[in-house]
């Protein structure tokens, strides 16, 4: 039996919730962007208005003011995204305890066992689209299939406020025409690799030589075959009743020794980055910060230490990181390898106990800086933005 798989996606999510907000916006052509001082600032989002305009996502706010004359510039409030977020995915729970989030404004759902309930997942996909639109005035876009990556598709396919729906023995003909780079794990890299091929389409994809494919691209290879065929077999993670973490990190072993405070800064914060990334994409803080040094002759050194407030910035980690590093390493020898660890995790939904004699409003600004951060990287690739530091 097939299973039943939704993909939910917020329409133009973060202008939608501005023109919520203040809807004397509604009819104007809306842009959520960053400062008007600032000529690198870009288009986070945009309305259905902006988007006739030729505006895109990810280009600059001066480019798109001389597309469209009459663009209102809205600054970002995430914290008002997040919230909607919530009560979006609270619907969802609704129907199904079966949620995997992919980003701030869209789900995966396996709804197979909610049919006998709620009907078909077609009538399902409905139903929700209908309860978000009228108790939040946010309109969904959802792909009802029997597999995460054509669920997708299917959400991708027909927008806005729309419901397309890919059956196992009508898919060929629904999305095998689509580009190959249509397909969620298709990338700029590997669909230049395909063009080389002359596998343009989905179906060119799927149509292709298995061993071949695996012959130049590795696993990923077949993974993308199945994918291109309806084999995807990957479960929609349950998030609410996800296995307890005990610890995030990240540790690399460098190709020369580091030989400098300088060096093992560097690395350091680039190592942080990537734990306080896995942290916000699991919706947690952590508590406490642990590194691990690994000298040239394979001696091992473990120190921790406590921080302020429970956090997931990457610079507050990959503070408390080097901080420890200099109190505890002699430099007697050169460093191989670093690992940055946060443990004492929790669920970054709790109220913090604030520590009157100490100033949280530093930090605030911090994370909620890293969260615009994290967002660009989710939006357009982690090479998109950086520390300066980290470009030396």
């Amino acid at each position: 039996m097939d299973r039943a798989i939704l993909h939910c996606d917020l329409n133009n999510f973060y202008a939608s919730v501005e023109c919520m907000l203040h809807p004397e916006l509604k009819n104007e052509y809306i842009i959520v962007g960053g400062s008007e001082q600032d000529r690198h600032g870009i288009v986070l989002a945009k309305n259905n208005k902006a988007k006739a305009c030729g505006i895109k996502t990810g280009e600059a706010v001066w480019q798109a003011r001389q597309k469209c004359k009459g663009l209102v510039v809205v600054p970002p409030h995430h914290d008002e995204y997040a919230k909607y977020s919530k009560l979006v995915q609270n619907i969802y729970y609704k129907y199904t305890n079966l949620i995997e989030p992919f980003g701030i404004d869209e789900c995966w759902l396996d709804v197979t066992g909610s049919t006998r309930l709620f009907g078909k997942p077609s009538d399902i996909a409905f139903k929700i689209k209908e309860e978000v639109k009228s108790q939040l005035g946010l309109t969904i876009s959802v792909g009802v299939s029997y597999n995460k990556i054509f669920a997708k598709l299917g959400s991708d396919l027909k927008k806005p406020d729309a419901v397309t729906e890919i059956s196992s023995r009508d898919f060929r003909e629904k999305i095998w025409w689509l580009p190959a780079s249509s397909m969620i794990g298709i990338g700029k890299s590997t669909k230049a690799k395909l063009d080389r091929y002359c596998i343009h389409t989905i179906g060119d994809l799927a149509k292709c030589n298995v061993d071949f494919l695996i012959h130049k691209f590795g696993k990923v290879g077949y993974d993308l075959w199945c994918n291109a065929n309806g084999q995807n077999r990957s479960p929609v993670k349950d998030f609410l009743y996800s296995e307890d973490v005990k610890s995030v990190g990240h540790g690399t072993t460098t190709s020369k020794d580091l030989s400098s405070n300088e060096q093992v800064w560097k690395l350091i914060l680039y190592l942080s980055e990537s734990v306080a990334s896995q942290l916000k994409n699991k919706n947690m803080v952590a508590g406490v910060i642990q590194l691990e040094i690994k000298d040239n002759e394979f001696s091992t050194f473990s120190h921790e230490g406590k921080i302020a407030y429970s956090t997931d910035s990457s610079l507050i980690i990959a503070k408390k990181a080097y901080e420890l590093f200099i109190k505890s390493y002699p430099w007697k020898k050169n460093i191989r390898a670093l690992t940055v660890r946060t443990k004492s995790l929790q669920s970054r939904d709790i109220p913090l106990q604030l520590d009157l004699l100490c100033s949280y409003d530093s930090q605030l600004k911090q994370e909620k800086a890293e969260y615009v951060v994290n967002d660009i990287r989710k939006r357009f690739g982690n090479n998109k933005i950086c520390f300066a530091r980290l470009l030396k």
